[in-house]
């Protein structure tokens, strides 16, 4: 029983994850829709990750509806769950919670004051173990257009200056990230070059901002994957 990865864009791939998975020895599958395939069962798994893409998760295509029903299964039988972007909507959706227009359209490294996006912790994610080893700020890459609302049953670990929900979680082991931290150097550069949203930024100016934050930001998503991983019940290094 290993890591099932839900990839719902080609370009949008585990990244800085597969690559502690292959090191650590752990399994994983990658599941991408196709019509006729039901989604995997929670029976199979130890821990789902679900990662980003650019459709809503209040579509109503039968690839987002599948996802939603699947993933609401997992969240029933609380297999360890890590969502990041459309992940994250994906799993309010699966709660039956509200995904909203956000306030602004968060693209790049940077906000619209031309400060990086950072991700500030609350009292209850400075105290949980998704955080080990983790600063109380810090920067974080963002690609979405859409936010969620927090309800009773959710937790809010992390907060930003515009889109304030960035990091939640529901239960004993699920968590949802708005941003991203699973970027590896070649990720960003198809990212940018493919995105139609990045597309219509200074790629020049990407690329000297990714190099500022390069070293703490791939730490960081090292340590955040890992715990997450270790909260599964994985032995990681």
């Amino acid at each position: 029983m290993g890591v099932l990865i839900v990839n719902n864009i080609e370009r949008e791939g585990p990244g800085i994850l597969q690559n502690i998975l292959e090191k650590n020895g752990i399994e994983f599958d990658i599941y991408e829709y196709k019509k006729g395939i039901d989604f995997p069962s929670p029976e199979d798994y130890k821990a789902i990750v679900v990662l980003g893409g650019p459709e809503s998760a209040n579509d109503k295509t039968d690839k987002i509806i599948k996802e939603v029903e699947g993933v609401k299964r997992f969240l029933q039988r609380e297999i360890p769950y890590f969502g990041i972007c459309l992940g994250l909507q994906i799993m309010v959706k699966a709660l039956d919670g509200k995904v909203r227009k956000s306030p602004i359209k968060e693209v790049g490294w940077r906000d619209p004051e031309d400060n990086l996006f950072k991700v500030k912790l609350t009292e209850e994610g400075i105290n949980d173990p998704i955080f080990k080893g983790i600063e109380r700020e810090f920067a974080i890459f963002q690609l979405h257009g859409e936010t969620v609302d927090i309800t009773s049953e959710t937790k809010l670990l992390g907060t930003g200056k515009y889109c304030k929900n960035q990091v939640i979680k529901y239960g004993k082991n699920a968590y949802g990230f708005q941003g991203h931290i699973e970027l590896t150097p070649d990720m960003f550069n198809s990212w940018i070059e493919e995105d139609d949203d990045l597309k219509k930024l200074d790629r020049k100016k990407l690329k000297m901002d990714y190099n500022i934050v390069k070293k703490d930001f791939e730490s960081n998503g090292q340590k955040i994957l890992k715990n997450f991983l270790n909260i599964s019940g994985f032995k990681v290094e």
